[in-house]
């Protein structure tokens, strides 16, 4: 059963690294055709029908792109979909949303200080609130707001606070932002997927038929790729927040996550408007840096249970599940006097001022709660602790590696 343990943490590592390598294929392709849009040039001599050219060179070689703003006349006889990317990374994002915060949702997912929730009441919710972004959103890019593409933006930047702050009220600051992130990327595959790919099939068939294609799909699919460009950068943040409790660990952070959603239109604005005039505004640089300093000093608020507190609180069933596990005291005492001085409500260790990824390893529950991280980080690997900081005995390790093996043998 221990074995499952060390395979389970191989297919999350796995599964991360593929969504990490599609989500470069998707955010670097959406970057370069978006940079491309903004840089095509007039051109008298070019075909009927088309829109602007482009001369690049690259690897060695010269690269001449010619876009069409509705079709070429004729169909041509090998055409390359971009949409693989998108759906790949969606894809492997929710496989691994699965693995961590659904498989290990006791540990990730839920929080009992926020809310007294069931595992099933937290993956339901998780699954659910998933698809709340994209049915509005999507409404309202087919209603009268998309004649007012900026008010639609703001509508949608309000949704997204509003996310941020409810996820916040149930969650763990890390499943939180990670959430809000995979509800942003949902609303960004899901363009590809209903809007996107289907508008693009309709051009495609027309010209197939020897219909002249209308127009109107092919803004349809400039729009929605507009807002993508816009949402990608916050989502990386979001996906890379669950490493730095700064971003997570404060009841501000879902201030902080709205506040990065303003730094990825800033950003995106200085390098979109670069790309098209050749002028860099380069006010929105002064713009973010104000930005990230309210952030910084928004995640210098720490809140959360005191030690008493936590000491005082009723274990969980999973807490209580390893708790009172044969061999937990000699585990406890194990963790507490090899860890507990980073790991702590106040840590000791000169330089650390919070928790590693706001890991709290002081009380029974602590111990109890983070049984699966403390038994492959510090029992069966000798990741934790640094090894230039504590030399940890192996009898400590061997009594952590049998407290969590004795409690998946009975279960």
């Amino acid at each position: 059963m221990y074995d499952l343990a060390i395979l389970w943490d191989w297919i999350a590592f796995s599964v991360r690294w593929l969504h990490v390598i599609t989500a470069m294929a998707w955010i670097g392709a959406s970057f370069y055709f978006i940079a491309l849009d903004l840089m095509l040039k007039p051109n008298d001599a070019l075909p009927e029908g088309a829109y602007g050219e482009e001369w690049e060179v690259h690897g060695g070689g010269f690269y001449h792109t010619v876009k069409y703003l509705v079709a070429p006349a004729r169909m041509p006889e090998h055409l390359t979909w971009h949409k693989w990317q998108s759906y790949s990374t969606w894809l492997s994002g929710a496989a691994l949303l699965m693995i961590i915060y659904w498989v290990g949702g006791e540990l990730y997912l839920l929080d009992p200080t926020k809310a007294d929730l069931a595992l099933w009441q937290g993956i339901l919710i998780s699954a659910g609130s998933l698809t709340i972004g994209w049915l509005l959103y999507d409404a309202m890019c087919k209603s009268k707001l998309a004649d007012t593409p900026t008010l639609l933006m703001l509508l949608l930047f309000v949704i997204l606070v509003i996310m941020s702050w409810g996820y916040n009220q149930i969650f763990t600051g890390r499943a939180a932002l990670l959430h809000l992130g995979a509800f942003t990327a949902t609303i960004m595959t899901a363009n590809v997927f209903f809007q996107i790919m289907p508008n693009q099939r309709i051009v495609v068939e027309d010209l197939k038929a020897g219909r002249t294609p209308d127009a109107k799909y092919g803004k349809i699919a400039k729009v929605r790729s507009t807002h993508n460009n816009y949402l990608t950068l916050p989502v990386v943040f979001l996906m890379l927040s669950n490493h730095y409790p700064l971003a997570f660990g404060t009841e501000f952070a879902w201030i902080i996550a709205s506040l990065i959603f303003l730094t990825g239109v800033t950003i995106r604005h200085y390098f979109n408007t670069m790309h098209k005039t050749g002028a860099a505004p380069n006010w929105t640089w002064g713009v973010t840096i104000v930005l990230m300093i309210v952030i910084a000093w928004l995640s210098t608020v720490r809140t959360g249970e005191t030690y008493e507190e936590a000491e005082a609180r009723d274990l969980t069933p999973y807490e209580q599940k390893y708790a009172s596990a044969e061999g937990f005291e000699e585990a406890y005492f194990a963790v507490v006097g090899n860890c507990s001085m980073c790991h702590g409500r106040e840590p000791t260790w000169d330089g650390i001022r919070w928790a590693p990824k706001d890991v709290l390893l002081e009380t029974e529950g602590d111990v109890a709660r983070h049984a699966s991280a403390i038994y492959l980080q510090a029992g069966v690997s000798h990741a934790m602790p640094p090894p230039n900081a504590i030399q940890m005995d192996d009898e400590a390790r061997q009594a952590i590696i049998a407290w969590v093996r004795e409690v998946r043998k009975t279960n």
